[in-house]
Formats: C-alpha cells, sequence, structure tokens
C-alpha cells in the first residue's frame, strides 16, 4: 500500500509563505500523478493541485491559481506545496494523494492512499 507522510505546517502571519512535502513509501512514486488537497473546518476537502508522474506538468483549480506552486523531485520520492502570500482563508488541515492517472487525482478517485493526519496551517491575521 502507498503510504504518504505530510510535513512543514505551522503557524505563520499574513503574508508569510511556507513550503509543505509529501513523503512516499511503499510504491513507485515516479509511476504516480500526486495532488495536494486542503481541508478547513466545517468544510470539504478541496484539491488544490496536481502533478503528472514526470513533474513536468502542473494543473490547478481557477480557484488555486497564482499563489500555489507543485513541484516533486522522484530522486527522493517527495512533493512539495509552496504557498506564497498566505492568507487567513488559507488555515486548514493540508493533506497529500496518489493517483494512476492525473484525472483520477483531480476528481478525486480512485486514490492510492488512506488519507492519513496531513500537516496543520495556521494563518494569523
Amino acid at each position: 500500500q502507498v503510504h504518504l507522510v505530510e510535513s512543514g505546517g505551522g503557524l505563520v502571519q499574513t503574508g508569510g509563505s511556507l513550503r509543505l512535502s509529501c513523503a512516499a513509501s511503499g510504491g513507485s512514486f515516479s509511476r504516480y500523478a500526486m495532488g495536494w488537497f486542503r481541508q478547513a473546518p466545517g468544510k470539504e476537502r478541496e484539491l488544490i493541485g496536481a502533478i503528472i508522474p514526470n513533474g513536468a506538468s502542473v494543473y490547478y483549480p481557477d480557484s488555486m491559481k497564482d499563489r500555489f506552486i507543485i513541484s516533486r523531485n522522484n530522486a527522493i520520492n517527495t512533493m512539495y506545496l509552496q504557498i506564497l502570500s498566505l492568507k487567513p482563508e488559507d488555515t486548514a488541515v493540508y493533506y497529500c494523494n496518489a493517483g494512476e492517472k492525473l484525472h483520477y487525482v483531480v476528481v478525486g478517485e480512485p486514490l492510492l492512499a488512506p488519507w492519513g493526519q496531513g500537516t496543520q496551517v495556521t494563518v494569523s491575521p
């Protein structure tokens, strides 16, 4: 089973930035499309963006364009999320997951890993 561990979250002030990491094991990382998701209290989990296996192309929904940058380093089985110009509404638990195709990640099924604990991002005013 694919196992993913998110890290890098924390408490930051409005306007700051963070770089989150997603470390993978238990599968063939370079074969998988990957994605970042977030879930704020009382809200549904939402897609931030998805990256193809070789990292050459990234899909972001219109609502996530400009401030989020997804990248990956297949040599160390790690995907990254850089968040710029953080806002209080970015406060959420951030998760990663994997799929056999980019489309599976974009639509949220089928995914290859169970949802883990994620990493908490809290943005103060």
